[in-house]
């Protein structure tokens, strides 16, 4: 067999290694944190079923944007509700150096990052990394 007749795989885009990278360290934190236990675990699986560019690691990551998308949607619900809700500035910790957001800082980031999965995930580019050829050849 010629190397030309063997079927190059298609790269990784980078960007899809970096949302990987992001799912990982927050998947991790979350474990480490003792919060959300099983839903980092399910991250982490994706996380490796899209490294083995299994296709149902593409459909598994396309259904986590779309959850995403939706809570992210019900965002000006969830912030209309008033004294139902726990607003305020959030106290977060980073490296001994107290850092206080608003809920609408953190909203905003949580959609600005909800656009660019949406944006990545149904490009062209990762559809196409997660097609293989069949091949039932168990020699080569």
């Amino acid at each position: 067999m010629t190397e030309q007749s063997i079927p190059k795989a298609t790269p990784m885009p980078k960007r899809l290694i970096a949302l990987m990278f992001l799912y990982t360290a927050a998947a991790v934190s979350g474990i480490v944190a003792k919060q959300g236990v099983i839903f980092c675990l399910l991250t982490l699986l994706m996380v490796v079923a899209v490294f083995a560019r299994q296709r149902a690691g593409l459909w598994f990551l396309r259904g986590y944007t779309l959850v995403q998308l939706a809570m992210v949607s019900m965002l000006p619900f969830i912030l209309d509700q008033g004294d139902d809700v726990a607003t305020g500035p959030n106290t977060l910790n980073l490296a001994g150096m107290p850092f206080e957001a608003s809920d609408y800082a953190i909203f905003a980031v949580l959609i600005a990052l909800c656009m660019v999965q949406v944006w990545l995930v149904f490009t062209h580019k990762v559809g196409k990394f997660f097609n293989r050829a069949q091949n039932f050849n168990l020699m080569s």
